[in-house]
């Protein structure tokens, strides 16, 4: 702001009250030059043609001349609020889970879940990568099958976010038209504004869906999800793709939102003051954590979500020489690279696993179809359909082998 760059290294909640007070410092040095400024123009203007004067005047008049003009950082007052279209009241109880659990091959990805979110709870759900957070989310949108017992309750309208809810957007629309056809209502007239909120201002409004990068079909779905009448929202990693901007009118939306909200994230900034209950999932098993995320990271000691995945720190024997700066310097930069290419391969193996619990399902639905069409009398007779049968689940233990083996990998990559 004012030309200026200004690196404040904290959190984004403390960068906005730090911000907020420098900015009231520069205001009240601001008008306190103004007043000075003001003084000194009376002064001239007084006594500009008293001779008497003379050397005073001139000696004011170089002052202003040499007064460096203090700015005080715009502020933005464009912030805008949404809010998600109201829903018919849900049961009292949305979700709830009864030694659920969730198997792939000899994987077991988690068992004995149970848990009741009511009507209005908003919850995290946090963990390491790959311990079933998202498989969860599946299973509570009868994606994927599972065992146990889960129940949505009455009347319950699901909003559901996830990352490849971008490929389900319609490729012929413009981003406009894409939220257009599902805004009703004032929000009409407020469209150019909302898709500004979410980095699609001026002409980027006009492109076509087909022409997006992935980040911008994210952004573009989760506006269409804020524009749809729902009373439970499910929203998995929303904050991918997001800037600062974008997070806040989200979060505040999610916040004034009146229905039940699930959350799966690793944005500890975002959860802050969001959730009011907190599930941990790991080894199998998922933990009921009451209160806020900062409840939850302090009863872990740590600092934020990421460390969930992050390694115990080897201590140093305390006869080792001590590091110079430049080691130390070094250590960092290496260690920063090395990370880097972990979250890349962490990324890339989170995508196979996925294509593979995708593909199991498609092989295990075909492979029921077969067995129903194996059971009727002409089916009984017919010699291909047992040779499919037997092929595709020779598919089906290959696939599981694969995913099994990934997600394997993937754990130890994620530790």
């Amino acid at each position: 702001s004012c030309g200026k760059i200004y690196d404040y290294r904290v959190s984004y909640n403390q960068f906005t009250v730090l911000r907020k007070e420098r900015r009231e410092q520069q205001l009240r040095a601001y008008e306190n030059q103004q007043k000075q400024i003001q003084d000194t123009e009376d002064f001239i203007e007084r006594f500009r043609y008293k001779a008497t004067k003379a050397v005073q005047v001139q000696s004011r008049i170089k002052q202003l001349e040499k007064i460096e003009r203090m700015e005080v950082d715009e502020e933005d007052n464009t912030a805008l609020k949404l809010k998600f279209l109201p829903a018919s009241q849900s049961g009292s109880y949305p979700v709830i889970c009864e030694d659920v659990e969730k198997i792939y091959g000899k994987h077991l990805v988690f068992r004995n879940v149970n848990f009741t979110i009511n009507r209005g709870e908003k919850v995290a759900f946090v963990g390491k990568n790959g311990e079933g957070k998202s498989t969860l989310v599946k299973c509570i949108m009868s994606e994927i099958d599972f065992g146990g017992k889960l129940t949505l309750g009455h009347n319950v309208q699901i909003g559901y976010f996830a990352q490849n809810q971008a490929q389900m957007l319609d490729e012929s629309y413009t981003v406009f038209d894409t939220i257009d056809r599902v805004a009703t209502g004032d929000i009409r007239l407020k469209i150019r504004d909302i898709l500004g909120a979410f980095m699609f201002g001026g002409e980027a409004s006009d492109k076509k869906v087909k022409v997006l990068s992935g980040g911008e079909r994210t952004r573009l779905a989760m506006i269409k999800l804020l524009l749809e009448p729902v009373n439970f929202l499910i929203l998995d990693e929303p904050t991918n793709h997001l800037d600062m901007r974008s997070k806040d009118v989200l979060k505040d939306a999610v916040r004034a939102f009146s229905g039940t909200v699930i959350v799966v994230s690793h944005d500890r900034e975002f959860l802050d003051g969001l959730a009011s209950k907190v599930y941990e999932f790991g080894g199998g098993h998922v933990k009921e954590h009451l209160g806020g995320i900062y409840d939850f990271l302090q009863t872990k000691k740590i600092e934020n979500l990421n460390e969930l995945n992050a390694v115990s720190p080897v201590m140093e024997p305390e006869n080792k020489k001590k590091l110079s700066n430049a080691d130390i310097s070094l250590s960092i930069k290496q260690t920063y690279e090395v990370q880097k290419e972990n979250n890349k391969k962490i990324k890339k193996l989170e995508k196979q696993v996925g294509d593979c619990e995708t593909k199991i399902e498609k092989l295990e639905t075909e492979i029921r179809e077969t067995e129903h069409r194996m059971a009727t009398p002409k089916g009984a007779l017919d010699m291909g359909l047992y040779e499919q049968h037997q092929q595709l689940k020779h598919q089906l233990e290959k696939t599981v082998e694969e995913w099994e083996q990934l997600s394997v990998e993937l754990e130890r990559s994620a530790s």
